[in-house]
């Protein structure tokens, strides 16, 4: 784009949105958007793991079965699943802040209720709907990140609110071991229904509607400057009468996913989802058991998994650069790819000195979590502005089915008594697959811009 005074040479003249974010300096409004998405990713982590301490202490004071359990942990992410494909997609019509907005107060709602409750039945239908609540404020965080985010930095910055999500997932650890023994398995709640209130009203006052959406909706152009200029405000008061911005889709959202060419980016892209979700959830759900049976000690086994979500997290600054500098497609590819063999030395050294064990499991967690953020990251790179929510949010809500299916299988091949070891041999195949998917995908439409032209 031009410089500053040609933009406003004439008020008449279209302003072009996404050329005036790429073309400017990142300023404080961005690196608030930035962080508020992330603190709404640490309540999806936070959440997710937090009932995984409760549990216990709730079967305890209700007399349950651990079988009973295993209901209470799924209703939630049945919510969120939910929330992934029915609700994140209104947010391409009723826009992402009040999406964001209504969602966060919602979430805090419903688990201060949930303090409240005395049998499964009401601690699953609250879940439930809170999953759903949960589910439908992601896929917005991570649109409106991608829009006000400059090209050269997007991919940076979506991994980035995604390391929230693992910080939430270590937090609950924290939190839960002081204040569980202290006050009850409800502190837990009350803790998880003050923190999204305190986002939901930061988010009420700092975080702007999406400029897409506004344009899309024939909002006023006074209001539509007075978000841009928050960008930068050194533009003059008085902006533009008309805006350019991506072309909207004519086709329903979810429709659009497989139009303009996208059908089989969408379809690779959700098995991706499903490969990676799979693998992750396996991983976390049954490391603590492989590990013990092979005869590590109870600090080693705790400090081997905590690295796997480590891995993710410093994967998020390594990967996010090379994806907005190199390629994503190249990236995230070579990040799968050697997921495969940082698997299989895992499995190597599941009975080896702990050391290269916890070394082998940062590495895995590396690729895998690293991986999961990234392909998050490529998708909201791939959509384009109109129907990359929707875009998000059904590829999280179909990966989902891998993350159900994934800690199933293993326990299926435990049944057959196979080897931790051999366990981590057969869990390299969905890594080495999701890489070669992600090459095709990338000699598909590689090529093409990189705001989901595909």
């Amino acid at each position: 784009m031009a410089n500053r005074g040609e933009e406003m040479s004439s008020t008449e003249a279209a302003f072009d949105v996404p050329s005036f974010i790429n073309s400017r300096r990142t300023g404080i409004t961005q690196y608030g958007i930035v962080l508020l998405c992330a603190l709404v990713m640490f309540l999806d982590g936070f959440d997710t793991q937090a009932i995984s301490y409760m549990a216990p202490s709730i079967a305890k004071e209700w007399g349950l079965t651990r079988q009973l359990l295993g209901p209470i942990f799924s209703s939630a992410l049945t919510g969120l699943m939910v929330g992934y494909l029915l609700v994140a997609p209104l947010s391409d019509r009723l826009g992402h802040r009040k999406l964001v907005v209504i969602s966060t107060f919602a979430f805090a709602l419903l688990t201060f209720a949930t303090v409240f409750v005395n049998n499964v039945t009401e601690l699953m239908v609250l879940r439930f709907i809170t999953g759903i609540a949960l589910g439908s404020v992601v896929p917005s965080a991570i649109a409106l990140t991608t829009e006000f985010s400059p090209a050269r930095l997007r991919a940076t910055f979506v991994l980035a609110i995604y390391c929230g999500f693992s910080l939430g997932f270590v937090a609950a650890g924290a939190v839960a071991a002081w204040a569980i023994p202290a006050y009850g398995w409800r502190s837990m709640l009350w803790i998880g229904a003050a923190a999204p209130m305190v986002v939901g009203i930061l988010a009420l006052m700092f975080l702007p509607e999406s400029m897409d959406f506004l344009i899309r909706t024939k909002a006023k152009p006074d209001d539509v400057w007075r978000v841009v200029r928050r960008v930068d405000g050194a533009l003059p008061v008085q902006g533009p009468s008309q805006f350019v911005t991506d072309v909207a889709e004519k086709r329903s959202a979810v429709g659009s996913l497989f139009s303009s060419g996208r059908a089989a980016g969408t379809l690779v892209i959700w098995v991706v989802f499903m490969l990676n979700l799979a693998e992750f959830y396996a991983l976390q759900s049954w490391l603590p058991s492989m590990l013990t049976n092979v005869g590590h000690p109870l600090g080693m086994v705790a400090l081997a998994t905590t690295m796997t979500t480590v891995g993710g997290i410093v994967a998020a600054f390594a990967i996010g650069p090379a994806m907005d500098r190199i390629g994503p497609y190249g990236s995230l590819a070579t990040v799968y790819l050697a997921g495969v063999v940082f698997v299989l030395l895992f499995g190597y050294s599941i009975d080896k000195p702990s050391w290269m064990m916890v070394t082998a499991a940062f590495c895995a967690g590396f690729c895998i979590s690293g991986g999961q953020k990234s392909v998050i990251a490529l998708a909201a790179i791939y959509y384009p502005t109109s129907i990359r929510s929707t875009g998000v949010g059904w590829a999280l809500g179909v990966g989902r089915l891998g993350g159900i299916g994934g800690p199933l299988l293993i326990g299926a091949l435990l049944a057959y008594h196979l080897s931790p070891q051999n366990i981590l041999y057969v869990a390299g195949i969905p890594m080495l697959l999701a890489g070669l998917l992600i090459a095709l995908l990338g000699f598909l439409y590689g090529g093409k811009a990189a705001k989901g032209e595909g």
